[in-house]
Order: structure tokens, then sequence, then C-alpha cells
């Protein structure tokens, strides 16, 4: 096995992060999104269309990564890019709590750092 093929298989036994989102639940229990940690291909998918992501980034920037990173318990994304605008729509405090749980897996200065 080749040590591509060993990261590979470790990614796979990662653990994925959980978050739950009252404001878009419903029946009194809120939404339990999921998600795997952040990647490189995740920075710079976002970072091609918003540059300064890292140092400063947009509530569109943090729409887009949720988009990107939410899953359901099945592994199934639950957003498309169709969903942006409904997502923006949203209040600051939820968009930024939902990117924060997200992205606090691994800080900014270590995606720099890396």
């Amino acid at each position: 096995m080749s040590i591509a093929d060993r990261i590979k298989a470790k990614r796979a036994e990662q653990e994925r992060g959980v978050v739950d989102v009252a404001e878009w639940g419903e029946g009194g229990e809120p939404l339990r999104l999921f998600f795997t940690p952040i990647c490189a291909r995740d920075i710079e998918n976002v970072q091609r269309k918003y540059k300064n992501f890292l140092s400063e980034p947009s509530m569109s920037a943090m729409v887009e990564l949720i988009i990107r990173k939410a899953e359901d318990a099945d592994g199934k994304s639950v957003f498309t890019l169709e969903d942006k605008t409904v997502l923006m729509g949203e209040s600051v405090g939820t968009i930024a709590a939902t990117f924060g749980a997200i992205f606090d897996a691994t800080s900014a200065e270590d995606h720099v750092k890396n």
C-alpha cells in the first residue's frame, strides 16, 4: 500500500463533526448537520471565488462553505448552490454559528501554516 493510499484510508476513518442548528429544525428538534474536516480542496474552491477568505471571510463565503460541507446522517449533501439565496436570508448569528462549528475544527491559522 502506498503512502497516498494509507492517507486516503485514514481520511475515510475520520469522525465527522456535528452541529445542531435550532433555527432550521422542526418539531422542537434542531436540524443536525454532519460535516467532514475542512481540507485543502475546500479552501482552494472557496478562495477561487473569495480571494481573502482566510483573512476576511464574507457572509457569502461562509454560506458557500456551509453548502459545501453540510451533510445528512447518511453523508449526502443537504444543500446545493441553488440554496445559497435562501441561506443568505438567514440571520447573521445562525450563519456565523454554523460556519464556526464547521470551521472551528481547524483554525484559519492552521491552514495558513500548512
